[in-house]
C-alpha cells in the first residue's frame, strides 16, 4: 500500500478492480454494475480517500456539480423540487450547489457569477424574470441552463414550469361557479416575480370573463409568510365590503389568512372561502382542508435535473415542457352564505 494520502490505484488494488473501472465506479455510478459499484465504495471509504476534483474537472473538463439559484431559502415551496433536482443529480454522480437571491436581479447576478467560477457544469432557474446581464453571461461561457416554475413566453429560453396565470384562471372560475362575485387576492410582491404576476393577472382574466373587475384595491400584496398571510386577510375584513372569496396566490399566505379569520371568529367556509397555490403537505392537514392548485413540485426537480444531465450528454432536449398543475377541492371553499342559504 503507498504511503500518504490514498490514491485512485490503491482504492482499486483494495476493491479488486482495474483503476479505470474505479474511477467510473467513482466518477459515473450508473456506468458500472452495483457489485462493482458497492466494493469501489467500500474501499475507498475504507482507505479515507476522496477524489481530487479540480483534478477531475480539469481532465474531463467536467466539475459534475450543477449549481441552483432560487429566490429565497425561507419558503418551503420550494424544498420539494429542489430536494428531487438533488437526489436526481446525486444518482448520476452530480452535486448541487444552492444559492438564493432574495428576489433581487442584482443579487441574482453575483450568486450566478460565483457559481460559474466554482465551474459548475449547468445551472437551474427560478422564473423568466432575470437582468439580461445574467443570459449574456451563461452565453459567454456556454453554461447550459433551464428555466423552471414558469414557461417563458419569448421562446429565446429553455424552461420547465407550469402555465401560472391558466391555474389561476381555473381556481377562479371553481369560485365563480360556486357563485361567488366579491373576490380578494393575497399575492406575494409581484416585482421581479413573474409567477406572482402571472396568477394575479389569471384571476383578473377569469373575472373579466365574466364580467366583474378585479380593482387594484382588492390586490393586497405581502411578502411570502403566515403572518403576512395574517397580515393581508386582516386589511381585508377591515372593508366594508368584505370578499367573499379570497384567492391566494400560495398556501403559505392562505394558511395565514385562514388562522386571521379564525382569531376573528369567522366560519371557513361559510364566511368566507379561501384558496390557495402549490398544494404543499399542510394544506390537507388544516381543518377545513385547503383548497388549492397542485403543482407538481417533485416532477418539476426530477425534470431539471433530466434536462441539463441530457443537454451535458448531448442529448436532445425539449425547449420547453410544460407540467400539468390540478385544482384539489376541500373544506375551504363553498358558496357564497347568501346563495347557501337560498338552496336549503
Amino acid at each position: 500500500m503507498s504511503k500518504g494520502a490514498p490514491k485512485l490505484s490503491d482504492v482499486a488494488r483494495m476493491a479488486g478492480v482495474s483503476p479505470a473501472t474505479a474511477s467510473r465506479a467513482l466518477s459515473t455510478p450508473a456506468q458500472v454494475r452495483p457489485e462493482t459499484r458497492a466494493k469501489v465504495d467500500d474501499a475507498a471509504r475504507l482507505l479515507g480517500y476522496v477524489p481530487h476534483g479540480a483534478a477531475r474537472a480539469l481532465a474531463s473538463q467536467r466539475s459534475r456539480t450543477i449549481g441552483a439559484v432560487i429566490p429565497t431559502l425561507d419558503n418551503a415551496i420550494f424544498a420539494n423540487s429542489v430536494n428531487a433536482l438533488q437526489r436526481s443529480l446525486a444518482e448520476s454522480g452530480y452535486t448541487l450547489l444552492l444559492g438564493s437571491h432574495g428576489y433581487d436581479p442584482a443579487v441574482e447576478l453575483e450568486v450566478t457569477r460565483a457559481l460559474i467560477e466554482r465551474g459548475v457544469d449547468g445551472i437551474v432557474f427560478v422564473g423568466t424574470d432575470h437582468d439580461p446581464q445574467l443570459y449574456r453571461m451563461l452565453a459567454t461561457f456556454r453554461i447550459p441552463y433551464v428555466l423552471t416554475w414558469s414557461l417563458d413566453p419569448s421562446g429565446h429560453h429553455p424552461c420547465i414550469g407550469f402555465n401560472n396565470r391558466e391555474a389561476a384562471m381555473q381556481v377562479t372560475r371553481f369560485l365563480l361557479d360556486l357563485g361567488h362575485r366579491n373576490f380578494a387576492v393575497i399575492s406575494g410582491l409581484t416585482a421581479h416575480n413573474d409567477r406572482a404576476r402571472d396568477r394575479v393577472a389569471g384571476v383578473r382574466d377569469a373575472l373579466r370573463a365574466r364580467g366583474l373587475d378585479l380593482t387594484p384595491q382588492a390586490v393586497i400584496e405581502r411578502p411570502y409568510s403566515f403572518a403576512s398571510g395574517q397580515e393581508g386577510m386582516r386589511e381585508l375584513l377591515k372593508r366594508a365590503l368584505r370578499p367573499s372569496a379570497v384567492v391566494c396566490i400560495n398556501d403559505v399566505l392562505a394558511v395565514g389568512a385562514i388562522i386571521e379569520c379564525r382569531a376573528e371568529g369567522l366560519d371557513i367556509p361559510r364566511d368566507v372561502s379561501i384558496t390557495g397555490f402549490d398544494d404543499m403537505e399542510i394544506a390537507a392537514q388544516l381543518a377545513p382542508g385547503l383548497t388549492t392548485m397542485r403543482l407538481p413540485t417533485v416532477d418539476l426537480g426530477r425534470s431539471a435535473a433530466a434536462y441539463l444531465l441530457d443537454r451535458l450528454a448531448g442529448r436532445e432536449v425539449a425547449p420547453s415542457t410544460e407540467l400539468p398543475v390540478q385544482l384539489v377541492v376541500r373544506g375551504s371553499t363553498a358558496p357564497p352564505r347568501s346563495r347557501s342559504a337560498g338552496r336549503k
